[in-house]
């Protein structure tokens, strides 16, 4: 790919998050995640991560399991067929992070569902092919075709959720923010705990209060979680 970002300083390949931070924001089980990379006996890892010891998460594999948790979140796909279908697009692409890659999104996904024979007609297979597309529209990338945010959900996982929650390496420490804003979804539950109030809230960063509202709801799920 034109542009490749040097892995060694380019934040987003540096060691960010711990699985439960990464498997909170993505809400996903932690043992899930903890199998994707390979910390389940049996396993091969499906995410390589960006740091063993302690281990730690990238942006990059952030972008790698919420994609793998897309493919996977309405259609019950078996592993076995993710990993044919991801070793296939990793010679095709000739990328360690194939699922990150811009290509995946625009010719990579029919591949990947060919090799791994998810489907067995063709109607089914694109119908499939646009859901994941519809979730992959919820990474915003650089001209490069890299991600640089991630909008994650904060309710049922349904890809036309509202954007109003993002996580950006270079904000923030890559931690959940408002997106309009850029306000940490921290401060914002920090003081909803001390007893102020949403429109108080809303008043003080001029926000709507359904963006209050998602903030509160997104973190407040990652807790109870």
């Amino acid at each position: 790919m034109n542009g490749s970002p040097n892995i060694t300083t380019d934040i987003r390949y540096m060691p960010s998050y711990s699985v439960p931070e990464a498997a909170n924001y993505l809400r996903i089980p932690v043992s899930t995640l903890r199998a994707w990379i390979g910390r389940q006996r049996d396993f091969a890892p499906l995410i390589v991560p960006a740091q063993e010891r302690p281990l730690s998460l990238s942006f990059i594999n952030l972008i790698e399991a919420y994609v793998l948790a897309s493919i996977r979140r309405k259609h019950e796909i078996s592993m076995a067929k993710v990993r044919k279908g991801l070793n296939f697009i990793s010679l095709q692409f000739s990328s360690r992070h194939p699922l990150a890659d811009k290509e995946f999104e625009t010719d990579g996904i029919d591949l990947f569902l060919r090799e791994a024979d998810v489907v067995y007609n063709q109607e089914g297979q694109v119908v499939l092919a646009e859901v994941i597309k519809q979730y992959l529209k919820r990474i915003e990338r650089d001209i490069h075709g890299l991600p640089i945010k991630l909008y994650p959900f904060s309710q049922r996982g349904g890809p036309d959720e509202p954007r109003f929650i993002s996580i950006d390496p270079r904000i923030s420490f890559g931690r959940p923010m408002l997106a309009r804003k850029g306000i940490p979804i921290e401060i914002l539950i920090e003081r909803y705990k001390a007893g102020e109030s949403i429109d108080e809230l809303t008043k003080d960063y001029e926000c709507s209060q359904e963006e209050i509202e998602e903030a509160l709801r997104y973190q407040l799920w990652n807790e109870a979680a």
